[in-house]
């Protein structure tokens, strides 16, 4: 089953006295480009997130958004009380200075930068264990739509290469007449402009022996339907991460049909040609989004 690299994954739980929300959003890359935004208390296992975000999604530019939400509980605070005797001197004979009023100077000291600051927080042990499984459940939720997501791709890839196979069966069958209308067509230049007793037939023979199987394009519909039937074979595996096997498969397909395609000389034979550079075009556009 195939798995997108489209979806997005979202978890909002408590840990101890806090409650974080994750939301993680995933669309197509060739690599895995991770943006990530996280609250000051998190800012310590960033590393670690990166990593497990990374292994968890394995391609696709991701941004993922962790916030700390408030829970109305008071923050613990540090005031820096020598760094508020150094202010209080000058302060004071500042007032006294100009007659104010030195009732209004504890209002203003604690104002004053680095007087009063929000104690750090940091997790426990316990809390980052249990904040790790919400970040696992918001890239589960994450990769539930990206199975949905794959499926139909899946869907659609697999109608583009049957469309492609029924192109190709026509092909087969019109294989044979184009053999034998480039021979009539051929005798019949001659014979219309040499005359059909001043040319010799089994030379002739010999010629259009040679210049059919210049032109022959059996070898490559066998390597067309063994790529097809390779690329469903793959779509079929369990492994997760595809994409660029089937890229590269159909790469494949289409230095097929572009042989066929220039080896066909047969305006019918082309119009399947181009019904099948046009279903090979929409499966390489479904191929960027698959994991």
């Amino acid at each position: 089953m195939l798995k997108s690299m489209t979806g997005f994954g979202r978890c909002e739980k408590n840990v101890g006295d806090k409650t974080f929300l994750v939301d993680i959003k995933s669309l197509n890359g060739k690599q895995f480009e991770l943006s990530l935004k996280l609250p000051s208390i998190l800012k310590p296992f960033e590393f670690d997130i990166r990593r497990m975000l990374s292994e968890k999604l394995a391609r696709g530019s991701v941004d993922c958004m962790i916030s700390l939400k408030d829970t109305g509980n008071a923050k613990p605070v540090t005031i820096n009380t020598d760094l508020a005797r150094a202010y209080y001197k000058p302060l004071a004979e500042l007032s006294a200075a100009l007659n104010l009023d030195p009732s209004h100077i504890l209002s203003t000291l604690v104002k004053l930068p680095e007087v009063i600051t929000p104690s750090s927080e940091t997790l426990t042990d316990a809390d980052w264990k249990d904040f790790q499984k919400v970040l696992l459940a918001a890239m589960e939720d994450l990769n539930l739509h990206r199975l949905d997501e794959g499926r139909s791709l899946e869907e659609d890839l697999i109608l583009r290469i049957q469309n492609i196979s029924k192109q190709q069966e026509e092909i087969i069958k019109l294989e044979p007449l184009r053999q034998q209308k480039i021979r009539e067509g051929i005798t019949r230049l001659l014979e219309e402009n040499v005359g059909k007793e001043n040319y010799d037939a089994n030379r002739l023979e010999q010629e259009l022996i040679y210049y059919i199987e210049k032109i022959d394009i059996s070898e490559e519909q066998v390597r067309l339907k063994n790529h097809c039937e390779y690329f469903i074979s793959i779509l079929r595996e369990t492994e997760e991460s595809k994409g660029k096997k089937l890229s590269f498969i159909l790469q494949e397909i289409g230095r097929e049909i572009n042989t066929t395609g220039s080896k066909a000389y047969d305006s019918t034979i082309q119009k399947c040609v181009v019904l099948m550079k046009d279903e090979l075009e929409k499966a390489k556009e479904q191929v960027l989004n698959v994991l």
